[in-house]
């Protein structure tokens, strides 16, 4: 390891410790008023208009889109295009977040002075106290003193990062008030690898499925096979259980004189099967381990669908 590599690697931990004690400044110092931002949101009847201008202007479309991922509606509007009618976007049924480390941005003051106008709730975020964002905030959250990491005190670096833990802790505040689950976060998160995760077993499995009855002669249990495309036939009862399924091992071990048998006599008897409100991740994990390629979902024993483990790579469950 050269020694620029090992001051670089110092530089590095020198900035996070920075912003490490700026985060438990921030911690320390939360008060009242952040439950009463918390009140304010919930008690919204529309969404959050999270602003800010410069890097607040980004850390505000985080903060907007962790909110509106996580079951509060929420959008970023920014300061400029508000001044030139997207002031229009702000309700009095909304709540107004704006972010500003000095509080005195310029750019804000249209927006500001709408949410006086029409008395639409307003959350200030900055750092001085005395603010003109502060003063004229409802509730206003007070970031604590705190130096920036870049050594000179003017690249925004600390202020940002616990500007972005303030919103977090608002969006999580918000989650747990409202009994946010994995199964609401996937509503809104139906594509990606965060889809893919928590998707269910009844989100991809197949409703067509490849059953006959137990005493099915093989010769029509294995047109069924071809047909259907899943290389397997599940094999039910009188009431409709599941009681076998005939995969490609047994018909290998059936071989000799396999048209004169049934179903019921080739199948393998208690098969693997999961619960189609399983998560996909579980199946592919069952199917792994007993080295399958299919598995029926059922319930009360009766199937209500197949997963074949391509189902779940297409949909990047891996």
């Amino acid at each position: 390891m050269t020694s620029s590599t090992t001051d670089y690697a110092a530089t590095a931990r020198r900035v996070i410790g920075i912003e490490v004690a700026g985060l438990q400044a921030l911690s320390d110092s939360l008060d009242g008023a952040f439950a009463a931002a918390v009140e304010m949101i919930l008690q919204a009847r529309g969404r959050v208009i999270v602003s800010g201008m410069g890097k607040s202007g980004h850390v505000a479309r985080k903060i907007a889109a962790t909110l509106a991922s996580t079951g509060t509606p929420a959008q970023f509007v920014h300061p400029a295009e508000a001044s030139h009618g997207d002031l229009g976007m702000v309700t009095e049924a909304d709540v107004a977040l704006v972010l500003s480390n000095s509080g005195e941005t310029p750019e804000l003051a249209d927006l500001i002075a709408h949410t006086r106008r029409f008395s639409i709730p307003l959350i200030g975020v900055a750092a001085r106290p005395d603010s003109t964002l502060l003063r004229q905030a409802d509730v206003a959250l007070v970031l604590p003193k705190a130096a920036e990491a870049c050594g000179t005190g003017v690249v925004p670096t600390t202020s940002t990062t616990m500007t972005l833990a303030l919103g977090d802790a608002l969006a999580v505040a918000l989650m747990e008030h409202r009994q946010f689950t994995p199964e609401h976060f996937r509503t809104f998160h139906p594509g990606g690898k965060l889809g893919a995760k928590l998707s269910k077993v009844a989100d991809l499995m197949h409703s067509d499925m490849p059953l006959v009855p137990q005493e099915t002669p093989m010769s029509e249990a294995l047109l069924v096979i071809s047909q259907k495309g899943f290389g397997v036939v599940g094999v039910t009862d009188a009431e409709g259980q599941l009681t076998g399924i005939v995969t490609d091992g047994d018909l290998r071990r059936h071989m000799e004189g396999l048209l004169s048998h049934t179903a019921a006599q080739v199948m393998t008897k208690s098969p693997r099967t999961i619960d189609p409100q399983a998560l996909a991740e579980a199946a592919v994990a069952l199917m792994n381990e007993r080295k399958i390629t299919c598995l029926f979902a059922v319930q009360d024993n009766r199937p209500v669908g197949i997963l074949h483990i391509h189902d779940c790579l297409r949909a990047g469950v891996v």
